[in-house]
């Protein structure tokens, strides 16, 4: 199946959880999907998967040699790391299956990649676990832009999707002065800067999946930006681009870094037209919770000790967590999250899970990656040290 705007999504082969034990086959196909899976992945687990492994062999002369081997093998997770650039990630355990090359117990790593199958068990699939992969499984859950912060002489080409923004290029140039003698040089060398970022859009978006292409920039550079590139469409464009005008809009921002797309996500005109996407309800909720903590302090609060505080008085209309917090390796820890999340559904509160892969989710994780909007003012609370 695609999803809905032509995207693939992530392919649940099989699940067999018996309460609240079991295994699910997964197949990812994309970027997001491997986010989600890191998501899902706690030391403890097993994974079942492909993999290789280098193995000494002995030649007819009594010298080895080594031979990659291709592998099924079955790994109790000790350690996770997501490469968000590679689009892998690997997980280093011991193997728990008989095999001629790898003893039981000892080391290996396995990388998950796009398009390779893996199997998970878990002694407790809790609900923010399924939660997840009903989110990674389910082609309604996820829309996508693509974004160009600029400034002078420095570009950043993004994909935001429901869960992740991917850096797909960055564009350094250096650009001489306006004014004097290297003016001359200057719209030369702007226009190369203008090249390369256009060259690198060319490569990263695909308008089968992309709803809207955002050019965003601090002054006019945005709109020079703009300018040269519809010339460049009419003269050169295949059709990629000159079929989708439409959806190309200009923006402000504050630079060319991607810390600037939060601001971008924020205005209007594009919550209107991405009013789906999870990254900018991500957005509106946190700056929802920044007016709520400048103008009435008694109903915004941060920080595990207060949000469980003022959770114990029911007040909480919307909890916003970092999906970092789920990732602990501390048992404990990550159920007492679990439990508040489950808790605050059921007392007809929302629960906002933050993607630390986007701007918002970074904020929110400098607020130690736990905040609530309150339904009603909680002043004694503001005065107690938690």
């Amino acid at each position: 199946r695609r999803r809905a705007h032509g995207k693939d999504e992530m392919r649940m082969l099989s699940r067999q959880i018996r309460g609240k034990e079991g295994s699910v086959k997964l197949l990812p196909v994309e970027g997001e999907d491997l986010w989600h899976t890191y998501n899902l992945l706690q030391v403890g687990d097993h994974i079942t998967a492909t993999t290789f492994r280098k193995v000494q062999r002995a030649t007819a002369s009594g010298a080895g040699e080594s031979e990659r081997v291709k592998l099924k093998l079955r790994v109790k997770v000790e350690q996770v790391d997501f490469d968000g650039v590679g689009l892998t990630i690997r997980i280093k355990g011991t193997n728990t299956t008989e095999n001629e090359h790898v003893k039981l117990g000892q080391y290996h790593t396995i990388e998950l990649e796009l398009n390779r199958a893996f199997t998970l068990e878990k002694t407790e699939w809790d609900a923010v676990h399924l939660d997840i992969v009903k989110e990674a499984c389910d082609f309604a859950n996820t829309a996508d832009m693509a974004a160009v912060v600029m400034q002078e002489g420095l570009a950043h080409v993004c994909l935001v999707g429901g869960s992740i923004t991917l850096v797909k290029a960055k564009i350094e140039k250096s650009l001489p002065k306006k004014r004097g003698a290297a003016a001359q040089g200057y719209e030369k060398a702007l226009h190369a800067f203008f090249a390369q970022i256009y060259q690198a859009l060319v490569n990263h978006v695909n308008f089968e999946i992309v709803k809207i292409l955002v050019i965003a920039s601090p002054g006019f550079l945005k709109d020079q930006f703009h300018e040269w590139m519809m010339k460049e469409v009419e003269n050169n464009d295949p059709g990629k681009f000159r079929k989708n005008k439409d959806r190309i809009v200009i923006a402000h921002s504050s630079s060319g870094f991607k810390g600037a797309l939060k601001e971008v996500l924020a205005a209007p005109k594009f919550q209107a037209i991405l009013k789906d996407v999870k990254a900018v309800r991500e957005v509106q909720t946190l700056d929802e919770f920044y007016e709520m903590l400048a103008t009435e302090p008694a109903k915004a609060f941060y920080g595990p000790g207060h949000v469980m505080a003022a959770h114990e008085s029911l007040a909480i209309k919307k909890l916003l967590i970092t999906d970092a917090l789920f990732r602990s390796s501390d048992v404990a820890s990550r159920r007492k999250y679990v439990e508040l999340v489950e808790s605050v559904k059921q007392n007809g509160g929302e629960v906002y899970i933050f993607s630390t892969m986007h701007v918002s989710g970074e904020q929110l994780q400098k607020l130690s990656g736990i905040a609530a909007i309150l339904r009603l003012p909680l002043p004694d609370l503001e005065d107690e040290e938690l």
